[in-house]
């Protein structure tokens, strides 16, 4: 499934996403144009599991963020922005700027961490803003789990159909998909080369943030198109 556009205007311009989703493609473009030499800034700059065998240092922990702003080609950068472009803005709204970004930060970090925790011997260079957008759809599903979704179904293998369907489905769906796969590679290389269990752990750990925040402050119903 491939959503294009959710149901529920803003409040306020979502400047902290805009931000995020700039500053990513700032990095994929200045990559790009580096070259061959843009693959000395993937070990420089990612983060790599194996590096904290020996215990983490303040150098693995700036790996995990400067990670979260690199993309291994067009198609994942597109896509990962394709996501946080239609689900950030509400989760910002929700939260206030401030707190977003922190969220966002510390999403990617727990997404890390899990990644970490499930290959520790792993030598691969682990780029992609997938953690912490993972986190930003785990809140999406608490904070507004019936929003409309409006979503390109696969209709066999050759085409597709424009549907709506509800938040919870969508993401939910995601959210089981991310499982399966990481069940799948338990114990061997990441499946396809993604980091599958840095999806669940940061949408794990976006739903328990969003669950914290609307306990903190209960929010009205949100108008939807």
């Amino acid at each position: 499934m491939i959503p294009i556009r959710d149901a529920i205007p803003t409040r306020r311009v979502p400047v902290v996403n805009y931000a995020l989703i700039a500053l990513n493609i700032l990095v994929f473009i200045a990559m790009w144009l580096a070259g061959s030499s843009a693959e000395s800034w993937v070990y420089e700059f990612a983060m790599i599991p194996a590096n904290a065998r020996d215990g983490v240092s303040l150098g693995d922990v700036g790996d995990i963020f400067t990670s979260m702003f690199m993309h291994a080609g067009l198609a994942h950068v597109a896509g990962n922005m394709l996501y946080l472009w239609i689900f950030g803005d509400n989760v910002e709204d929700r939260l206030g700027p401030g707190a977003y970004l922190g969220f966002y930060l510390v999403g990617g970090l727990v997404a890390s961490l899990t990644h970490v925790l499930l290959n520790p011997a792993s030598e691969i260079p682990t780029v992609g803003a997938s953690g912490a957008i993972a986190a930003v759809l785990g809140a999406y599903l608490v904070l507004y789990p019936s929003s409309r979704v409006q979503t390109f179904v696969p209709i066999g293998p050759y085409f597709m159909k424009l549907t709506v369907l509800p938040a919870a489905v969508v993401l939910g769906l995601w959210f089981l998909l991310q499982l399966f796969e990481t069940a799948l590679a338990l114990g061997g290389p990441d499946v396809a080369g993604v980091a599958f269990g840095a999806h669940a752990g940061g949408f794990v750990a976006g739903m328990v943030m969003a669950l914290i925040a609307q306990h903190a402050r209960p929010m009205q119903r949100a108008r939807e198109w």
